[in-house]
């Protein structure tokens, strides 16, 4: 039986052999031995090399001391999608078992109707959420970096005056 697998679905497996039963029956079955019907978590989808990079960077700056963070600048896009397929989809798992790769599903970024936004964040505070127009293009850098140039500046005036409320 495959993890995404549904009750329903079962039962009609269960049929095709000739044994016909409810699926309550199955349902019932099934959480006997400790399975339940959860909705499928979407996890952006990380390949190994990306895992690696991450780590990579974890151990080589894991410790710098707080000057060095207040000074960092950090951005992230994001991609939300205005019409979505409503594809919920359920999984039979254990407890406990909700993030293993086998009982998610990746998301990647190439369906239409969306709009982007970006934003970049600081030890002492964020710039605006901006709106991304179109697709993710060399243009956007420019707009990115004027952006980020401007919370920069606001960062050093930030570690200057110390961080807001006194932390």
């Amino acid at each position: 039986m495959k993890l995404r697998t549904t009750a329903k679905d079962l039962v009609k497996m269960l049929e095709e052999t000739g044994t016909k039963v409810s699926i309550s029956t199955v349902k019932r079955v099934l959480y006997r031995h400790n399975l339940k019907g959860y909705s499928i978590r979407k996890k952006p989808l990380l390949q190994n090399h990306n895992k690696k990079a991450r780590l990579r960077f974890a151990t080589a700056n894991g410790d710098k001391d707080r000057t060095f963070w207040r000074n960092v600048l950090w951005s992230d896009e994001t991609k939300i999608e205005l019409f979505s397929q409503g594809d919920h989809r359920s999984a039979w798992r254990k407890k406990g078992e909700a993030c293993k790769p086998k009982n998610t599903i990746p998301t990647v970024k190439d369906r239409g109707g969306s709009i982007m936004l970006w934003g970049c964040f600081a030890a002492g505070g964020t710039s605006a959420l901006r709106k991304i127009d179109g697709i993710m293009r060399m243009e956007n850098d420019v707009f990115i970096e004027e952006t980020s140039q401007d919370l920069r500046q606001e960062v050093k005036a930030w570690s200057q005056m110390g961080l807001p409320n006194g932390q």
